[in-house]
């Protein structure tokens, strides 16, 4: 269900999709996924509103998306050999993940 939550990080009222609902000691937590910025928090209750029908309609921002069969690689240099090769990796290395999220922006 989409409804409006309030994001003490971006110090706005956001669209969002709630996930779950943890019960803690005084109050009631939700996870949420903010439909138009593309990330997760978890909002307290009293910060939760419905949204009206006018608000839901517009077109959200940001988009799920996932790189279907796209695989990590590696750059594999022989001292020896003298020779460079690209070689499928297990995961994906750190200066990747900080390529593709500069990308993304």
């Amino acid at each position: 269900q989409v409804c409006v939550v309030f994001s003490e990080d971006l110090k706005c009222w956001c669209r969002a999709a709630v996930k779950s609902i943890i019960s803690c000691t005084d109050d009631y937590q939700t996870k949420c996924f903010l439909v138009d910025y593309a990330k997760y928090l978890f909002v307290k209750s009293k910060d939760i509103r419905l949204a009206q029908e006018a608000f839901i309609q517009i077109p959200y921002r940001a988009k799920k998306c996932r790189l279907y069969g796209v695989k990590p690689m590696t750059l594999c240099i022989s001292f020896y050999e003298d020779t460079a090769k690209m070689r499928p990796a297990n995961r994906w290395d750190s200066a990747a993940i900080e390529c593709f999220q500069s990308l993304l922006k």
